[in-house]
């Protein structure tokens, strides 16, 4: 090409740099380097095709140019390792994402993982359209030439890289339901990243634009002109808007120095693979972003020699696979307006309907309508010399299209038909107004023809009033009229063989696991067992899957409990995405819990109360002994290391789970609980002291803790753990807290060091103590916990609570409830429905009863002591001398027997001699004795008459 080709367009530039700018050289420079970048894009021996992601004017232009130039090899700017997905696009229902995910990261900073790179594909895109034609086109070799996923997060900076973020105009995007959220935090790669950015310049575009995001700037000013241009015109007009970008980015721009190293990594690729294969150049195609066409690297083009070193790939192990996508997921992902990648859609389809144009579509493709047989192409047209195509296209106003009546026409009624079925209150004369309204906006914005942007505008002015009485607003469903948010699927043949694997085993359900709607199954073990397997593999799902995946609705699933019946909601199809990541763990389910319950274990972070509830999990859904143990005796290890309390709760709670279900299944506990039960005594003993004291330990913990050290205190002493040190944990105990003040006391009278007499006389002296009343319902929140160590003490509470009640004047008692209840509820919520019970035993079943009722407490207090009989006075002994005893039947029987006294002297160290034992005034007959029998005579002739009948037995 000559190096006069756009030098009439270079001068026209230079003369309006100079006519309008305060600084012509600066405008000067950016406006010649804009016609520079474009001489050197169209000057390259191999031709460049400039695109926009999603654009339906470059799919258009792809088509055309495929069919006009049939090259024989097709360089795309993608993820060179994505190469082997592309050829299961076949099996998919688009639009789908091509995935790279890496969980087991090795040469990237900890905690970054797992990784995972998307590249969504939709129809009504120019790379797919070169897809389809490499894939279905024989002797067409299809190259894809951009870093691999690997370089994509080496070149990132910082540790984790950051989601994408929608730019500030396009606000609307926010609120879209789930399947915005089908690509998870994945890094998005696409064909033709075309945004200015520099946000001053995005602004003003779309200030003198009349247009509120950049999705209608760009349909209205580079879409609808370009979708009937010519090649030339295209390609000359894309790389000048990405050379404009490019340069009116600002100075600050990190992403410059990545895209500068991708455009020479593409260029090193592609001289790289025509060295090897000796292609033509003449007949190759290099399809990337309009953005890196206008580059000015030192490799660009094939005439360079400048050596470019790509960096080696790191250790990391990357799986690769095909994830379901949607219109509105591409949308949120790439900052795009709501709704805008649907209307292109619709653009597209009506696009190839009104310039008569075959897109390609691979052989077999899902989703779309069967196709006659492809008619063979056309015989390759030569090309012509470039010519300046960009002073016409400047300089003329675009060609306007007339009104299309009939297709506003069809909008307007549509959307009043489907704003009724939505709960609005439209009727005709709703339609007429968007039809009126639409032009009216058409005209305001300087355009010939309304677009679907402004029948949105006109549809919410006209219809939407102030509320929305649906679950969608009118926006919503003007996006669903012209085309709706498209979501994709991929085919059985595509997914991993995990995501196989579950769709066989789930196929005795007899539901269809493709479809996005929630479908119930209802499985009756007990008349059909072979479901069996079916309910172990859904319940398996419902631990590694999000909530709504698989949802059980009747059904449980614990230790020592199966149910016979079973009804679950299976939304498989809308979580597919979930699915295939599982098989990028592993081959089987079963393999991927065990992996994952294995990574929880021995994570950081883990605690004994999370190895325990992987032990649950492992007995529940996997059965492995071998890998059970395992997971017990990390716990074990975890216990001994903790240094904190925290998790006490929960421990307790499943030890005792777990312990109960090894006593009903298995002859002898495993060697693991019990040296879990061991490590645990000792644990809890040594930190009891502490968290007594420690203002951070709660008291549901310290309560825990002695729960586990009262409860487990057989099994642990039969394994041979020493009680004295739980007594010496106690009494080393000095707690301030009121609560945790009625937990040792609790824990003192269950080791038997206070006896309940005490602790009641304890209890009453605060009741009695003006300055203690305020914070008695801590002291009685610390009862209620104590009843985890010590159920004994549940009568007692009860009687400590009725005497609060009864005792407490008004003014104390009622600004004392609500705190009672907000304690009782906070920090014993299980605990409470014993104290109702015991309460119920307590007090009377029926309201008049109460009147004459007695508590037993009072009863016992008010009974007079047993004085009937005055005390027997026993005399002093002299100095070393046993002291005599009272003279009685008990006296004279030990005296009669002193050989088991004399033993436990002995074994005491005692010395002593027997003294008789009958004072003056005692007779043999022991008076009290005697007189008692005397009155009561049945009693000792029963006796003896029973022993004439045994003498008279063992005589004969």
């Amino acid at each position: 090409m000559s190096q006069g080709t756009f030098g009439a367009l270079r001068g026209q530039l230079l003369d309006a740099a100079a006519a309008f700018a305060d600084a012509p050289s600066a405008l000067a420079d950016i406006l010649s380097g804009m016609v520079d970048d474009v001489d050197r894009a169209l000057g390259e021996e191999l031709e460049i095709f400039p695109v926009c992601h999603h654009s339906p004017a470059s799919a258009l232009a792809m088509v055309r140019r495929l069919r006009e130039k049939q090259p024989k090899v097709v360089y795309l700017e993608l993820c060179e390792d994505l190469r082997p997905l592309l050829d299961e696009l076949r099996n998919c229902r688009l639009p789908v994402a091509l995935q790279a995910f890496a969980s087991d990261l090795d040469g990237f900073p900890p905690g970054s993982g797992p990784l995972s790179v998307v590249a969504p594909i939709t129809e009504a895109s120019a790379e797919y359209q070169a897809i389809a034609y490499a894939l279905d086109t024989p002797g067409v070799e299809l190259v894809l030439v951009d870093r691999s996923a690997d370089h994509v997060f080496q070149w990132l900076p910082g540790e984790r890289p950051a989601e994408p973020q929608a730019a500030p105009a396009d606000d609307d995007t926010a609120g879209r339901d789930e399947d915005a959220a089908l690509h998870g935090d994945a890094v998005g790669v696409e064909i033709g990243d075309l945004r200015p950015r520099f946000a001053e310049l995005e602004a003003h575009l779309l200030h003198h634009g009349k247009v509120r995001h950049w999705s209608e700037w760009w349909d209205q000013y580079v879409e609808q002109p370009l979708a009937g241009a010519d090649y030339d015109t295209y390609r000359q007009v894309m790389v000048l808007i990405g050379s404009l970008f490019r340069r009116l980015r600002p100075a600050e721009d990190d992403r410059s120095s990545r895209d500068e190293d991708r455009e020479r990594y593409m260029w090193t690729r592609m001289r790289e693979h025509l060295a090897t294969s000796g292609a033509d150049p003449a007949d190759c195609l290099y399809v990337c972003g309009a953005y890196h066409a206008a580059s000015r690297v030192e490799q660009f083009g094939l005439s360079s020699d400048v050596p470019y070193d790509i960096s080696p790939r790191t250790g990391t192990r990357w799986l690769y696979g095909l994830i379901p996508s949607s219109q509105s997921a591409i949308e949120a992902q790439f900052g795009l307006a709501s709704g805008s990648v649907s209307i292109a859609a619709a653009t597209w389809s009506k696009a190839l309907t009104r310039w008569g144009v075959t897109s390609f579509r691979l052989d077999g493709q899902k989703g779309a309508a069967k196709r006659a047989k492809r008619a063979p192409l056309p015989a390759p047209a030569p090309q012509g010399p470039v010519t300046d195509r960009l002073s016409g296209f400047l300089a003329n106003p675009p060609a306007l299209d007339g009104l299309d009546e009939a297709e506003l026409l069809g909008w307007c009624v549509d959307i009043v038909r489907l704003a009724r079925r939505n709960g609005y209150l439209a009727s005709t004369a709703d339609a007429i107004a968007v039809f009126e309204t639409s032009i009216l906006l058409a005209g305001m914005r300087n355009r010939a023809r309304p677009t679907p942007y402004d029948f949105q505008d006109a549809a919410v002015t006209c219809i939407e009033k102030d509320v929305v009485p649906g679950r969608r607003d009118v926006r919503r469903l003007c996006e669903i009229l012209l085309g709706g948010d498209r979501i994709g699927q991929v085919g059985y043949e595509a997914l991993p063989p995990l995501a196989r694997d579950v769709y066989d085993r789930l196929e005795p359900l007899g539901v269809d696991l493709e479809k996005r709607t929630i479908q119930r199954a209802l499985l009756d073990l007990a008349a059909n067992p072979e479901l069996g397997p079916c309910s172990h593999l859904l319940w398996m799902l419902r631990r590694l899957l999000p909530e709504d995946a698989v949802r059980p609705i009747m059904g449980e699933r614990r230790l020592g409990e199966r149910s016979i019946q079973e009804s679950w909601d299976l939304a498989i199809g809308r979580h597919q995405r979930s699915i295939i990541e599982l098989g990028y763990e592993g081959v089987t389910v079963e393999q991927v819990l065990e992996q994952r319950l294995r990574r929880t274990v021995w994570a950081p972070k883990a605690t004994a109360a999370v190895a325990l509830a992987a032990v649950e999990d492992s007995i529940l859904y996997l059965g492995s002994r071998r890998f059970t143990e395992e997971l017990g005796a990390r716990a074990v290890e975890l216990l001994s290391a903790e240094r904190t309390v925290d998790d006490a709760p929960d421990v307790l709670r499943r030890i005792r789970r777990l312990l109960a279900h090894y006593r009903a299944t298995e002859p002898a506990l495993p060697e693991w609980c019990e040296a879990f039960v061991t490590a645990g005594y000792a644990h809890y003993c040594t930190l009891l002291p502490t968290a007594f004291v420690d203002e951070e330990t709660g008291v549901r913990q310290v309560a825990a803790m002695l729960g586990f050290l009262f409860s487990m205190e057989s099994l642990a002493l039969a394994l041979g753990c020493d009680r004295a040190q739980l007594e010496l944990a106690v009494q080393q105990s000095h707690p301030a807290a009121p609560a945790k003040v009625a937990l040792l006391w609790a824990a003192r009278f269950q080791l038997g060091l206070m006896p309940l007499a005490e602790l009641r006389e304890q209890c009453d002296e605060l009741l009695a103590n003006p300055l203690v009343i305020p914070a008695f319902p801590l002291y009685l929140s610390g009862f209620v916990q104590a009843l985890e160590p010590a159920p004994a003490l549940t009568p007692f509470v009860v009687e400590l609570m009725s005497k609060a009640f009864g005792r407490l004047p008004d003014t104390v008692l009622l600004p004392w409830l609500p705190k009672l209840i907000t304690t009782l509820r906070d920090q014993a919520p299980e605990l409470v429905p014993v104290l109702v019970r015991e309460a119920g035993r307590t007090f009377p079943a029926a309201l008049p009863a109460v009147d004459a009722w007695v508590p037993p407490w009072a009863a016992r207090s008010a009974r007079p002591a047993r004085s009937a009989r005055p005390a027997r006075s026993v005399p002093d002994a002299a100095p070393g001398q046993a002291p005599a005893l009272a003279a009685g039947p008990v006296a004279d029987l030990l005296a009669g027997n002193p050989a088991a006294c004399d033993a436990v002297a002995a074994l005491l160290g005692c010395d002593g001699e027997w003294r008789s034992t009958v004072q003056a005034g005692d007779g043999p007959g022991h008076g009290e004795v005697g007189a008692l029998l005397a009155l009561h005579p049945e009693t000792a002739d029963a006796v003896a008459v029973l022993f004439d009948r045994r003498t008279v037995t063992a005589a004969r």
